[in-house]
């Protein structure tokens, strides 16, 4: 078995990128109420705090920040995708791997880690989650996209509701 190298931090800032196994896929946003309530319940269980968060179709971008005493991101991000997993119909098609191990064909196996390190890094990252829409063709205006912790933070002042709005380099989809 594989030993990824994860950086695991108690009370640890990360942003995290979790696909679909299917990138054609809307399932995520298609079930946005079953997406929130398997969060909800997870944070119940095992709390952090989420920083940003978008989701769209077939992939999603956050950043969580867990408590003083616990690094364990990992049990996190398998109780939500398995909750979620097992609240759908098994309608996906199966390879023969997935098969044998008795997995869904719903989520990609591993997700993108990334340990935040300063306040800028943590910015940027915000930033990424909440442009995303944005940078994909999803919508001409972040506040249009309906699925991101955006309107969250325009209401805490954080940004104003036109944000990312007529700068070059992101109209020109270069936003990182």
């Amino acid at each position: 078995m594989p030993n990824y190298r994860r950086n695991h931090v108690s009370g640890g800032t990360f942003f995290f990128t979790v696909n679909l196994l299917n990138r054609n896929s809307d399932l995520l946003i298609a079930n946005i109420e079953l997406l929130r309530r398997v969060v909800r319940q997870t944070i119940q269980r095992r709390p952090f705090q989420i920083e940003a968060w978008v989701v769209l179709p077939e992939h999603m971008h956050c950043v969580w920040t867990l408590p003083v005493d616990d690094s364990d991101y990992a049990a996190r991000w398998k109780e939500i995708k398995m909750q979620f997993s097992k609240a759908l119909p098994k309608t996906e098609e199966l390879s023969e791997a997935r098969t044998v191990q008795g997995e869904r064909g719903i989520w990609q196996r591993r997700y993108w880690e990334h340990t935040i390190r300063s306040d800028s890094d943590f910015a940027a990252h915000v930033d990424y989650c909440h442009i995303n829409p944005f940078k994909h063709g999803l919508v001409e205006q972040v506040k249009d996209w309906p699925y991101s912790t955006f309107h969250r933070d325009v209401k805490r002042g954080i940004y104003p509701e036109n944000w990312a709005t007529g700068i070059p380099e992101i109209e020109a989809g270069e936003a990182q």
